[in-house]
């Protein structure tokens, strides 16, 4: 199993309208997609309160490529995005890594 660490810095109180469209759009997309969440969070104590952090989890390097190749070109997803922007850009900066577990992981 692959984990994708992905962090969102959003722009100063721009924060809520990201999990809004997460949670009225962006999650519905991917589980027409087959894009496994495993996890969302916010920060409570840490350098940047508008800062979302999250995980996917793939089966394969192939399975990320061709799936997030899908979500990034699917037009639901483009009108999600230009929809949740009406009142400005929401992200500052995204940054991605792609994991995998130790041998002694409690996560496989």
């Amino acid at each position: 199993m692959i984990y994708e660490l992905r962090i969102y810095d959003c722009l100063p109180g721009r924060l809520p309208a990201l999990l809004k469209r997460f949670s009225d759009q962006t999650l519905a997309i991917w589980e027409r997609l087959g894009i496994r969440q495993a996890g969302f969070f916010t920060t409570v104590i840490g350098e940047n309160s508008n800062r979302l952090t999250y995980f996917l989890a793939w089966e394969s390097m192939a399975e990320r490529e061709a799936k997030w190749a899908a979500f990034v070109t699917d037009p639901a997803w483009h009108r999600a995005v230009d929809e949740s922007q009406r009142d400005g850009q929401i992200i500052a900066n995204i940054s991605s890594q792609l994991l995998t577990p130790t041998a002694f992981s409690s996560v496989k």
